[in-house]
Order: structure tokens, then C-alpha cells, then sequence
């Protein structure tokens, strides 16, 4: 790997300010031989309380005449392939097809020659998209086979600082939530209490007792009364003299 590469990249994987970041993978780009550099980040299982980060240096008129188009309901095919794929995807014509205008507009804005890689985050749901462009000389599968490696560690770098940036959703609670008498069922079944034995101890009927070891197998999600037992035991529900 050239020095000056080798530079670059390490002063992208060690800078924590995003629009530094894309600064610098900007240049990079450049240097490569790309005169346009795009990031973006979409959550496509979110629609609500997010809103896309993008950042790119393309002609101003190309991102007015693509937002007007987008809103409006047209789908824009890089955008689709790069929401169920990893796999690079290489600007074109045929690629287009169905919707003239983009090719068109790329064309007239010197971006027609480009590609598009997508990073995937399957914990969150988060998608990002990088692509670079230029007016000139069609990417070859050679020249895309060279950058895919950069490129790849650029958009997962991006990809990391704007997750990192975005409010943490409150953790969700996995405690799950006993009644009275359901925790007094599963102390007796832990101390090896028949369903009958319970019934007459708590002055239920024997079918009540079932029901009772029933719900807390469901709310813990577990197979059988033993183990629905042990997980009471495990969330603090029964204390220890419970189990001998």
C-alpha cells in the first residue's frame, strides 16, 4: 500500500468527529481519483424519530432536483440494492432503467460513472451508504476489485460514528412479572409440592394451581415447571430455603 494511503486511512480510523471523517475519506476519495465522495445512514425498520445523516460535495442542483424526486415517492434502485445487499453496485444506464431522470440528471451533473457500497448494522438496523463518482472514464471491475477494501473500511468507520452519535434507546426490561399467587405456586412445586399437595395448602382447586404454574411457564418462556422454578429462583423470586 502507497505511504500517503496508508496515512490517510489511519487519520480517518483515529478521528471521532464525523464531518472531520468525511473530510479526510473526502480527499481520500479525490486521491483515488473520484471528484465525489456521498455517506449516508437510513434505518429502513425506522421511520419515526430518525432522521438520515447525509453528507456529499454534489452539485448543488443534483441534491435540490433528487430530494424533490425522492419525496415524491420515486425509488431510487442504488438505494434499494444497497438495503438488502453488501455487494458493491456500479452506476449505469441499464441500472436506471426505470427511472430515466436520475440517469439523466447524473449525466448532466458530470456524476454518471460511480458505485455504491453499502455497511450493514443488523443490531440496530442501520444501513449506510458510499459512493463515489466522477465525469469521467467508466469504473472498471479491476479498478472497483482495488478500492472495495478501502472503501469497506471508510464506510464502516462513517457507519460507527454516527450510530455512536445517536441517543441510546432506553434498554428494554426483561424482568418478568410474577403475581402473589403464581410466585406461592412455584415455592411449593420448588419444594416438590404435587399440584394436589398445593391446592389443599392454598385452599385453591388442583386446575387453579395448573393454571398458575401454566402463566408462569409462558411469562418465562421455558418448557416446563421445573424450569419455570428455576427461573423464578434466578430473577430473586424465591429465596434459597425455597429450594432445599
Amino acid at each position: 500500500m502507497e505511504r500517503w494511503k496508508e496515512s490517510q486511512l489511519k487519520q480517518i480510523s483515529s478521528t471521532t468527529e464525523l464531518e472531520t471523517a468525511y473530510q479526510i475519506s473526502l480527499n481520500f476519495a479525490k486521491n483515488i481519483g473520484f471528484k465525489f465522495f456521498a455517506f449516508s445512514t437510513t434505518c429502513p425498520t425506522k421511520t419515526e424519530h430518525f432522521h438520515t445523516t447525509r453528507f456529499n460535495n454534489y452539485p448543488t442542483a443534483w441534491n435540490t432536483e433528487y430530494e424533490k424526486k425522492i419525496k415524491s415517492g420515486t425509488t431510487d434502485p442504488v438505494i434499494a440494492h444497497c438495503n438488502q445487499s453488501m455487494l458493491p453496485i456500479l452506476w449505469s444506464e441499464e441500472l436506471f432503467c426505470n427511472v430515466p431522470w436520475i440517469w439523466e440528471a447524473l449525466e448532466q451533473q458530470g456524476l454518471q460513472y460511480g458505485w455504491s457500497q453499502a455497511v450493514h448494522d443488523e443490531h440496530s438496523g442501520f444501513c449506510s451508504i458510499l459512493s463515489l463518482a466522477r465525469s469521467h472514464c467508466p469504473v472498471s471491475g479491476w479498478e472497483l476489485y482495488e478500492n472495495l477494501g478501502y472503501s469497506v473500511f471508510i464506510g464502516r468507520h462513517l457507519h460507527n460514528l454516527v450510530v455512536e452519535k445517536l441517543p441510546k434507546e432506553p434498554a428494554k426490561s426483561s424482568m418478568v412479572h410474577l403475581s402473589p399467587r403464581e410466585i406461592d405456586v412455584l415455592k411449593l412445586a420448588a419444594t416438590g409440592k404435587t399440584a394436589y399437595e398445593s391446592a389443599r395448602i392454598l385452599n385453591l382447586s388442583a386446575r387453579t394451581v395448573n393454571f398458575h404454574v401454566q402463566e408462569t411457564i409462558r411469562k418465562f418462556g421455558v418448557n416446563n415447571k421445573v424450569s419455570a422454578v428455576i427461573a423464578a429462583v434466578k430473577a430473586g423470586y424465591l429465596n434459597s430455603d425455597a429450594m432445599r
